[in-house]
């Protein structure tokens, strides 16, 4: 698969959609549009940025991601699935998301519309690193933000304590916190975690690297690679404390959403 192909409208740069693969024009016309009513429909104004990844073969998922950023709160939803069904999951997932409460989940869980990642594979790579300012925030302020960007774990500092801590979706309950001074949280090196989360078949590990002692949060994406997220100036700070180990919280992207008409950009996206 080559690299990304933006399409940016002609008259608002706020509304940006990147695609990977051989997606349709016709489906960037569709996913427009489709957000364009989500929009109008909400009462809802400001950027967008969606991304497409369409496979080459039959028998990969399409990844469809939608973002959204207005009256200062950030939204995100996620979806993969076979071809079209994805990027029509993925409009329907978001219209549930803005008409939902800000104060109220806006999916069940377990979630039939999420692929497991809990599958067990030999060693993948890390391919992604976040180096992110964390929330600080309650458990169920984070476990909010967990639901609103569509995470399945979130990585915070926890209010009351002032720990590193991560909430995720975990068993029939839905949203848990686990902070490292209440649950074992295991002192790993990178490869060792990866090595951990490939074999163990686990979609996500909350670790302590034994370096910088911060927590970490390594998870496992669509394609099946991996993604590590750190505490912005962990590596830094680390060096100037004397405190116990602590474990780590997860990161917001901040992105958002515009109109229609778009146009392919003639430079890919780096």
């Amino acid at each position: 698969m080559g690299g990304f192909d933006v399409w940016s409208s002609g008259t608002d740069e706020d509304f940006v959609v990147t695609t990977r693969g051989p997606v349709p024009a016709a489906e960037v016309t569709r996913v427009v549009r489709g957000l364009g009513r989500i929009l109008r429909r909400h009462g809802v104004e400001g950027p967008v940025r969606a991304r497409l990844h369409w496979p080459d073969s039959d028998e990969e998922h399409t990844l469809a991601q939608i973002s959204i950023r207005t009256l200062g709160k950030a939204f995100r939803v996620q979806v993969a699935g076979p071809g079209r069904f994805a990027t029509t999951f993925a409009l329907e997932r978001l219209d549930l998301r803005l008409g939902t409460p800000p104060e109220e989940a806006s999916r069940p869980w377990p979630d039939p519309a999420r692929p497991t990642l809990a599958v067990v594979t030999g060693p993948r790579p890390i391919v992604r690193r976040k180096d992110c300012r964390l929330q600080v925030a309650t458990a169920g302020a984070a476990a909010l933000t967990l639901d609103a960007m569509d995470y399945d774990a979130h990585l915070y500092i926890d209010a009351e304590t002032g720990a590193d801590a991560v909430v995720c979706w975990s068993g029939p309950l839905g949203a848990r916190p686990l902070r490292r001074h209440r649950d074992g949280v295991p002192a790993l090196h990178e490869d060792e975690a990866a090595a951990r989360l490939c074999l163990g078949g686990v979609p996500y590990l909350f670790f302590t690297d034994p370096d910088t002692r911060r927590g970490r949060l390594l998870y496992r994406r669509f394609d099946g690679d991996l993604a590590l997220v750190t505490a912005a100036g962990s590596e830094d700070r680390s060096r100037e404390r004397s405190t116990p180990l602590r474990a780590v919280t997860g990161c917001v992207r901040r992105t958002t959403i515009g109109p229609v008409g778009l146009i392919k950009a003639t430079e890919p996206l780096v």
